[in-house]
């Protein structure tokens, strides 16, 4: 099945947890079963943890503004859970980000930098972002001059290459998670309820029309980008004394729209 040929009432109806839409939905209305999925990646237990809200997190306001997949809290940890099914190949550096923006959330002011929680920012990918063919690639900081000093900053990224997980790794329940992400397959008790609330999620109306508005908005955002990079480029060439025409079928725009170009070049 070719997504890029379905309609969004298709993609909706094909809809599985590997959608970062429906990942977060599904996590944050079932909190137990994303501190289930925690501890099966970390290999951890958690006794209590909180759930952070819906809110766009904002260092400041000139800063970017972020909103994470999954951003949870316990007594002295903080996770974020992303989904990430094509490569950006910007994913070290979001993580750094991301890891920046939970810092500044959790120190409030008055507060020592001691008071820190160790911070995860985990991505689950669908393909090997760094080519190495391991299913798990995990990063924290060691000096490069000695590699058995450790800084201790308490921060770890971790990336999680689903298919690979899936065949690779010997965490029978770690493993069925990912082949049910991947393939939507069930393989004991925590997938099949995971299958559930993917079901249940797919029947509200409320979120179907949420995710029907959030890919209209990304679609026609990517559009307009497309179209600026591609004016961007036709302005470049032209200064560079490349026919009109040339231009025109080298970059995708029409030659009216060329033209256009050229006359404000001119002024």
């Amino acid at each position: 099945m070719n997504e890029k040929t379905l309609s969004l009432e298709e993609k909706w109806e094909n809809i599985t947890l590997s959608n970062n839409f429906i990942f977060y939905k599904v996590m944050h209305t079932h909190p137990d079963a994303c501190k289930h999925l925690l501890e099966l990646l970390l290999h951890i237990k958690i006794e209590n943890m909180e759930m952070a809200n819906e809110e766009t997190l904002i260092i400041d306001h000139d800063a970017k503004a972020i909103r994470l997949d999954v951003y949870v809290k316990d007594s002295d940890h903080v996770y974020d859970v992303e989904v990430q099914v094509v490569n950006t190949y910007d994913l070290p550096e979001r993580a750094r980000y991301y890891q920046s923006v939970m810092d500044v959330d959790m120190l409030k002011p008055g507060q020592t930098y001691d008071e820190l929680k160790d911070s995860y920012v985990i991505f689950i990918c669908m393909e090997d972002i760094f080519g190495l063919g391991l299913p798990l690639y995990s990063f924290k900081y060691f000096c490069k001059e000695d590699k058995k000093l450790e800084l201790g900053d308490r921060t770890f990224k971790l990336f999680f290459i689903a298919p690979l997980c899936a065949k690779m790794i010997k965490d029978e329940k770690a493993k069925n998670f990912f082949d049910f992400f991947i393939s939507n397959r069930t393989g004991d008790d925590y997938t099949s309820n995971l299958h559930k609330y993917v079901e249940d999620a797919r029947h509200n109306t409320q979120w179907r029309k949420q995710y029907m508005t959030v890919e209209m908005m990304q679609n026609y955002a990517f559009k307009d980008g497309m179209e600026k990079k591609a004016e961007e480029d036709a302005v470049n060439f032209l200064k560079e004394g490349i026919a009109e025409e040339v231009v025109s079928r080298c970059v995708g725009l029409p030659i009216d729209k060329i033209q256009e170009l050229v006359k404000t070049i001119k002024k």
